[in-house]
């Protein structure tokens, strides 16, 4: 006779660590970490596409504050109700490093970013959005870590294997009051309520890692340029993001019985479908010799008389 245990996914038991007086943030470590492999993969990709090496870097130091001064920016005003109106405390709309930033603002507010650093560089902003596109989302999947960390935007409760357990946390300066914020600890695996719950973070962490291997295969095939990769990315994005967000029982703002983002997804969806197959008229990929930021230097041969 064999038994068959049900396994579930344990929670870390806070997402803050203290170095002496210094606040080890695991969402801040996600955040970082998903950079520094979105710009390393960017510039790979960019290389191979014929790009000037250390060009990614240089856009991404417009890009990277911008976008994340745009993402946070989405989640404050489409979230409002977490910052403003009685008893909120408005601060900590600035309080970044607590989690909450939007991907749709970081994209739109680092595209333009990406835009300027183009512009200084001399490069088309298409070429680069393709070739930093499978590297963003990976981003993205590893960032979805800090959540988990922080025990934030998960489901329902739920009996599936891969339930994800939910632990009362404390503040840690005084154990007798509960802080489900991201600086509470759970001394104990005190489960809530609704525990085991949708694990939706890992949901989108492994969809976002196979829009990215996606991405790159369907770049490999088709020879992808003019921005088509990253409207690829776009459209794989928010396609999962739409479902994984009717898994979603987070406070968020509806719009017709709808969540916000899902709203947003659809949207950006049509938009970005459209953009891939309108900008086949465009022609091949970029030449190589339009995204080089090296000019050839010319030397004149004076005759001597």
């Amino acid at each position: 006779m064999h038994t068959v245990f049900l396994a579930t996914i344990p929670s870390p038991d806070r997402g803050v660590w203290h170095l002496g007086p210094i606040p080890i943030r695991a969402y801040a470590l996600c955040i970082i970490a998903g950079i520094i492999l979105a710009i390393w993969w960017g510039e790979r990709r960019w290389q191979e596409r014929g790009g000037t090496k250390g060009a990614v870097v240089d856009i991404a130091v417009f890009a990277v504050p911008f976008g994340i001064v745009g993402g946070r920016l989405y989640h404050v005003i489409t979230d409002s109700q977490l910052y403003f109106g009685a008893g909120k405390d408005p601060i900590k709309a600035l309080y970044i490093w607590d989690g909450g930033l939007g991907i749709w603002g970081a994209i739109a507010l680092g595209g333009l970013g990406a835009w300027i650093g183009c512009r200084r560089k001399g490069i088309p902003l298409p070429a680069m959005a393709d070739a930093i596109a499978p590297g963003i989302v990976a981003a993205q999947a590893i960032g979805r870590l800090g959540n988990y960390f922080n025990q934030e935007l998960y489901g329902a409760h739920t009996t599936l294997p891969w339930g994800l357990e939910i632990y009362q946390r404390f503040d840690p300066s005084n154990p007798s009051i509960p802080d489900q914020g991201p600086n509470g600890v759970a001394f104990g695996s005190i489960p809530l309520p609704d525990s085991p719950v949708q694990p939706t973070f890992l949901y989108e962490l492994l969809w976002n890692l196979a829009v990215a291997g996606f991405v790159v295969w369907m770049d490999r095939r088709l020879k992808l340029g003019h921005g088509r990769a990253f409207a690829l990315y776009v459209a794989g994005y928010t396609l999962g993001r739409f479902w994984i967000e009717l898994l979603r029982t987070d406070n968020a703002n509806h719009i017709l019985g709808l969540r916000v983002n899902n709203w947003t997804s659809a949207l950006v969806f049509v938009g970005a479908m459209a953009y891939f197959f309108l900008a086949r008229r465009r022609g091949p990929r970029e030449a190589p010799e339009l995204l080089s930021t090296e000019k050839p230097v010319v030397e004149e041969q004076q005759k001597v008389d």
